[in-house]
């Protein structure tokens, strides 16, 4: 199914202002990403952007960028804008929301993502095992209720939680916030109101489950790096000059 990346940026991060602009090894954080998204080699990669500066940085890099409201209450409602202003004819049957914040992220795991969808899936989004024990009870850390038969990379996700779940012996899976939508998928999912369950757990994605949608779980191998604070981007610049 043809596929569209789009990656929603904007300035006006609380905990970190200008983040899509700050610099890493002397290149803008959302070229970086933008770059990564490129190499999945899932289809065009544009950029969903909040403010003007981030377009010029975009488009000088040679990526494409639409300008959105910078006044979206999510990233998933700046996307679906650019994506009613840069496709508007439906082309594009799979759109893969990728965040502005991960400069190290595995270009594998987006079309791992874009490519689950061929099952009947409404949503596929990647987790990976946890292996460090501190992240099984760390709330930031959000866990996904799901299970893989042996030798399966794919299985339906029941639920989300910050807690630690499943009960008992097993793994445990990090939930790593990307997503592949159909495109009715997230028209729909745009449309609905904040869920209980979301509002509670503070997690969009229980939205789409508390609306009877189905999310499928890829399993992927790395966690990439999420760049929230000043600290995040030294490790993220670390974490590339290694690579």
């Amino acid at each position: 199914m043809p596929s569209l990346v789009v990656i929603p940026a904007r300035l006006a991060a609380t905990r970190f202002p200008g983040k899509p602009l700050a610099s890493i090894l002397g290149k803008p954080m959302i070229v970086h990403c933008l770059e990564r998204a490129q190499q999945a080699g899932c289809g065009p990669v544009l950029v969903a952007a909040g403010d003007a500066e981030i377009v010029s940085v975009v488009e000088d890099a040679g990526g494409l960028a639409v300008l959105t409201d910078p006044d979206h209450p999510s990233g998933s409602d700046r996307i679906w804008e650019a994506v009613r202003d840069f496709d508007p004819d439906g082309d594009f049957d799979v759109i893969v929301n990728v965040q502005g914040d991960l400069p190290t992220l595995d270009p594998a795991i987006v079309a791992a993502c874009a490519s689950a969808l061929v099952d009947g899936a409404d949503i596929a989004t990647p987790v990976a095992e946890i292996t460090r024990e501190a992240e099984k009870t760390d709330p930031n850390v959000v866990k996904a209720f799901v299970g893989f038969e042996p030798g399966k990379r794919q299985a339906r996700a029941l639920t989300f939680t910050r807690a630690t779940a499943p009960y008992g012996d097993g793994p445990l899976y990090h939930h790593i916030g990307l997503y592949a939508y159909r495109r009715n998928a997230l028209e729909r999912f745009v449309s609905l109101p904040p869920g209980l369950l979301e509002r509670r757990e503070k997690l969009e994605q229980l939205r789409a489950l508390e609306a009877g949608m189905r999310i499928d779980a890829v399993l992927v191998d790395t966690v990439p790096l999420g760049v929230d604070t000043p600290e995040d981007l030294v490790r993220a610049e670390k974490l590339l000059q290694q690579a």
